[in-house]
């Protein structure tokens, strides 16, 4: 049981669902649903870890405001270890437009503090206490890379919808082993995944959403995995953590490559399916329960 670190990632988000987008012209929207809470990447991970059984710590930038109260008491609530530094900026707020095929406008309408006085000493002591670590691409963790200078154990990072060039991204590259991305950026993407590995990565995932996933390993064997609907697409939100926190179950697990990509499938469409970061009924029974369904014995994979 490898305790992980996850470096940066809380936000409050207003979560809007419509039919379709919205087109680009002035227009009234009579019914627009919502709900709002807890976002972002690195408490989208560690929820889902923690659900799952795996020991996980997050350190991450909250605002001395009612919507980082929100965070810390929403996260401790669900069982979730954290570390906050405070951000005199506030609390990162999204906007998010969804449509009912799970797309999503996000729109910034806070950000963080590019930089933040974070306690150097309490985050090289939580790196030391860690086993494998997660570094979000989140501006204020970039300070934080030079901490991770002789790191022993995985470093991760997840790009999100990198494009194959953007400089802000490569950093983070430099600094993990273990790359996720997703193709929304990237319409060619297995040259962008072959060139990470050419860098030396050990592995890269990259997601498709609806239209699954591929890894690509250090020895150059390339495995697809196609995604598990959900019986409806009620919250897209928090899906491709909940991929990653579900491969990454399975890899410190030393479970088959294919099984990983597996369990991220079958977590993405849990999350899919239920309203918030990470689906409720979410736990490794669930997980395991729902891999015999799907995968196990006599299964199509």
């Amino acid at each position: 049981m490898l305790r992980t670190l996850i470096l940066g990632g809380t936000t409050f988000d207003h979560i809007v669902t419509l039919p379709e987008l919205p087109a680009p012209r002035p227009q009234t929207i009579h019914r627009a649903p919502f709900h709002e809470g807890t976002g972002s990447t690195g408490a989208g991970k560690a929820l889902a870890l923690t659900k799952l059984g795996m020991p996980a710590t997050l350190y991450s930038a909250v605002g001395d405001d009612a919507y980082g109260r929100h965070i810390v008491a929403d996260l401790r609530a669900q069982g979730v270890a954290a570390h906050y530094v405070l951000d005199p900026a506030g609390t990162e707020r999204h906007i998010n437009l969804m449509d009912a095929r799970g797309q999503r406008i996000s729109l910034f309408i806070t950000q963080s503090s590019p930089t933040l006085a974070f306690d150097h000493a309490e985050v090289t002591g939580l790196i030391q206490n860690s086993e494998c670590l997660v570094l979000n691409i989140i501006g204020y963790c970039q300070a934080m890379i030079p901490l991770l200078r002789g790191y022993p154990h995985p470093i991760w990072t997840d790009l999100h919808d990198y494009d194959g060039h953007n400089p802000y991204h490569q950093p983070f590259i430099a600094a993990a082993q273990y790359i996720h991305l997703s193709s929304d950026n990237l319409p060619d993407y297995r040259p962008v995944m072959q060139h990470l590995r050419a860098a030396g990565k050990r592995l890269v995932v990259c997601t498709h959403g609806a239209a699954g996933a591929t890894l690509l390993t250090a020895q150059g064997q390339w495995l697809e995995q196609a995604a598990v609907p959900a019986p409806a697409v009620v919250d897209s939100n928090g899906a491709g953590d909940n991929f990653f926190a579900g491969f990454l179950y399975g890899f410190l697990y030393q479970q088959p490559l294919q099984r990983c990509l597996q369990y991220g499938a079958l977590c993405g469409s849990g999350c899919v399916g239920a309203l918030g970061l990470v689906n409720p009924q979410l736990s490794s029974t669930w997980l395991e329960e729902a891999w015999q369904q799907h995968f196990g014995p006599g299964k199509a994979g």
